[in-house]
């Protein structure tokens, strides 16, 4: 018992210790921050909030390295404060990006005040904008692992890596909460569900931020596109969205807040407009919610070229000089410009003739200024490569793959026809069944990842995998579709081989694409793809339907014809090997869909729907025919197992509590199959009547287990008040009196929430 208490008052010690630490240490920054600030003129800090992109100083003749004259009239003549982007061609060595860093550096302490410049990149599956580096899956498929500590540790890694390339910024986590599928940017989010976008946000954010975010092996995170962005009513990039703040609060909110919670340094404003309002032109949001009600401390960025867009494309500011008075006044504090310098004459002019005060000024520097005091770029900026022996290593290679192989979800599996014998003779075809481009998407390399297979020529594609895994002589190939172009040679090609085949492995996806190159006005497969797949189905053999793709376009006209269907969204460059290793039975699948795939363009309801959105068949009048009204082709929470896992004895420790009450909840879970298997324990609360119409489910909490054959694991959960509430028409969270259901796979059980 002494030695318990001993370590109870240790424990207690070394908190208050790292505590008081901390506020001496965050002190002693503002400290910083203001004399600094005091010494700056109008035009240094106007210079601190400009951010231009990289090719902007780039000599024309020598693409990639700088002309000396740009980038001295940048730095000292414009005092610029941030650079981002890669140089071209795209993806530069650590060595590459080591000189790059000590160019800009070199210039920046010529100044006079010597204020270093912070670099920011899109590096968002790894450091995904340097050669060598390991790429994870798009954040997508790190969703569908629903395991948060091996999302934090790739985004340690992704850290590391980062760092190694002299770059502390990186724009990711991505929160946006998309509510159309076809959007262009649906894989660079978690999906649909607000509480698991909230608890991979974290993941994230603590992984690249680490205990210590000035560390060298440590990146500032910035939170993307607050907010709104994703919930484009035409699913088209960039177009309005139409949200009410209930539902703003409710769900998108939240995502913000885990992650400010978490200590995100920094966030960048969406590029879209909300109820008629640019996001970048909005007090309310950027001011008044994110800054003053969530009590956010750090920098507030725009996305590339928005103020200037507030006067071409939104039309809200009748010149390129109001926007900038209209984005700063709102709450921006640095302008990704990024081609020139209008942003910094404009706001220097604004400034002296009264028009923007200096205290808002001053705020926004004190801001830029504390995260490069946190990220200590005073001390230094340019990577020592020494310090970094692990950059693009086996061992980071290893968690890449790890994640991929749990992010990777069965969907199908019609007769156990997985796992695939190696003594099966193997057709693989499909449009994505060899490239790099399919399995790592846009932002690798370059911006739209169209040169993946040059920079990731040592990984496997899908076929590859095969080949290596088989030998070449037992795989079967031919591409037997393009991604758009039909071509009735190369499916009857795919046909003949089909034949001598016991069973296909039909890969099928999208293109590589990010923001609006990525639109659609068909949420379908391509034509040429599905043509492929019905003239397969005809062989009457077995067929692996493989899906590489970043949202999910339309199987229906198919997916009956498919023996299994295997989701591998955009699983990065160990993915094939990944995938090749499930189908073979080396690993077991134990991912889950981050999202409702839905079977019809008109048929886009998500898990949590509403009741009216999901009427039962008893409801419906005699008199006429109805289709279901709910019918998604696969649910979210869907992923398959080659075991089986059973639930059972669900428990809850009260039925009846009051407002101030947790509520503990156990299950026990079951590996009843003889294979050792992982599994996402989901548990999804329902309100059953409230004032505001409620979901019929909701994900409140989840936890992955391992589980060897014939193991059971009681897994346990704590529900709070706040698990109870929702935001009513006063934009006020409240809970009501009244039952609700606990659900955990097929168990349910009801408490009372009394007055």
């Amino acid at each position: 018992m002494k030695n318990i208490n001993f370590l109870v008052i240790a424990l207690l010690f070394c908190t208050a210790t790292w505590s008081q630490e901390k506020n001496k240490s965050k002190a002693e920054i503002e400290a910083k921050v203001s004399e600094l600030l005091s010494k700056m003129t109008l035009e240094e800090k106007v210079g601190q909030m400009t951010q231009i992109t990289v090719t902007i100083f780039e000599d024309t003749k020598k693409p990639g390295y700088f002309d000396a004259a740009k980038l001295k009239q940048g730095i000292q003549d414009y005092h610029i404060g941030s650079i981002l982007n890669v140089p071209n061609p795209g993806a530069p060595t650590i060595q590459r990006w080591q000189e790059t860093m000590t160019a800009i550096a070199n210039e920046a302490n010529k100044t006079r005040l010597k204020i270093p410049v912070l670099y920011g990149i899109d590096a968002i599956h790894g450091a995904s904008y340097t050669a060598g580096a390991t790429l994870f899956p798009q954040q997508i498929g790190l969703a569908a692992t629903f395991n948060t500590d091996l999302v934090k540790r790739g985004a340690e890694i992704s850290a590391y890596e980062t760092r190694a390339s002299s770059i502390p910024w990186v724009f990711s986590p991505d929160l946006d909460f998309p509510r159309n599928p076809a959007w262009s940017r649906m894989w660079e989010s978690f999906g649909e569900d607000a509480y698991l976008s909230s608890k991979m946000a974290v993941a994230l954010v603590d992984g690249f931020e680490g205990s210590n975010v000035g560390s060298k092996y440590s990146v500032a995170s910035c939170m993307k596109h607050y907010i709104g962005y994703g919930s484009t009513t035409t699913g088209k990039d960039r177009t309005p969205s139409i949200i009410p703040e209930r539902i703003l609060r409710q769900y998108d909110l939240t995502i913000y807040q885990a992650a400010i919670k978490a200590g995100a340094k920094s966030v960048m404003v969406s590029s879209g407009e909300i109820n008629g309002t640019p996001v970048h032109a909005s007090k309310h949001l950027i001011t008044d919610i994110l800054k003053k009600e969530l009590g956010f401390e750090g920098v507030v960025v725009t996305d590339w070229k928005d103020i200037i867009y507030l006067n071409t494309r939104h039309k809200v500011a009748e010149t390129k000089r109001d926007a900038v008075r209209i984005a700063v006044l709102a709450g921006i504090d640095m302008s990704m410009v990024p081609e020139e310098f209008s942003f910094y004459t404009d706001l220097v002019d604004l400034v002296k003739k009264g028009e923007v005060p200096m205290s808002r000024i001053d705020d926004a520097v004190s801001r830029i200024l504390r995260m490069k005091f946190e990220l200590n770029l005073f001390q230094n900026t340019v990577a020592n490569l020494k310090d970094y022996p692990k950059f693009g290593s086996a061992e980071h290679i290893e968690e890449a793959y790890k994640t991929a192989a749990e992010s990777i979800t069965l969907l199908k599996n019609n007769q156990s026809i997985l796992p695939l014998n190696k003594a099966d003779k193997i057709l693989v075809t499909g449009a994505t069944a060899n490239s790099m481009k399919y399995l790592n998407g846009g932002w690798s390399y370059t911006w739209q990842g169209e040169n993946s297979d040059t920079y990731a020529a040592d990984k496997f594609t899908i076929l590859e995998a095969f080949q290596n895994k088989l030998g070449k002589e037992n795989v079967l190939y031919t591409a037997g579709a393009d991604l758009e172009e039909e071509n009735d040679a190369e499916i009857q090609k795919a046909v003949e081989l089909a034949k001598s085949a016991s069973k296909i492995v039909l890969c099928l996806g999208e293109k590589n694409y990010t923001e609006t190159p990525g639109d659609i006005s068909n949420i379908y497969l391509s034509k040429s793809q599905i043509k492929l797949a019905l003239a397969l189905a005809k062989v009457n053999k077995p067929i692996i339907l493989v899906l590489n793709e970043g949202r999910p376009r339309l199987i229906s006209d198919f997916e009956d014809k498919m023996s299994a269907v295997v989701q591998c969204y955009l699983p990065g460059n160990e993915g094939a090997r990944a995938l090749v290793d499930i189908l073979y039975g080396d690993v077991n699948p134990s991912g889950r869909l981050p999202y409702n795939y839905p079977r019809f363009p008109n048929s886009l309801e998500k898990y949590n729907r509403k009741y009216t959105e999901s009427i039962s068949e008893g409801e419906q009048n005699n008199d006429a025919t109805y289709e279901k009204s709910y019918l998604p082709q696969f649910e979210f929470g869907t992923g398959l197992s080659y075991t089986t896992f059973n639930y059972s004895n669900l428990k809850i420790d009260k039925a009846e509590i009051t407002n101030s009450d947790n509520v503990n909840v156990s299950v026990d879970v079951t590996n009843a199959g003889k294979r050792a298997g992982k599994e996402a324990v989901l548990l999804y609360l329902s309100d059953n009547y409230a004032s505001i119409t409620p979901e019929f489910k909701s994900l409140k909490r989840f936890e992955k287990i391992s589980l060897a054959p014939g193991e059971t694991k009681t897994v346990k959960f704590t529900l709070n008040q706040k698990d109870l509430q929702f935001v009513n028409e006063d934009l006020k969270w409240i809970s009501e009196k009244g039952t609700f259901t606990v659900q955990i796979a097929n168990q349910k059980k009801d408490f009372l929430l009394k007055d």
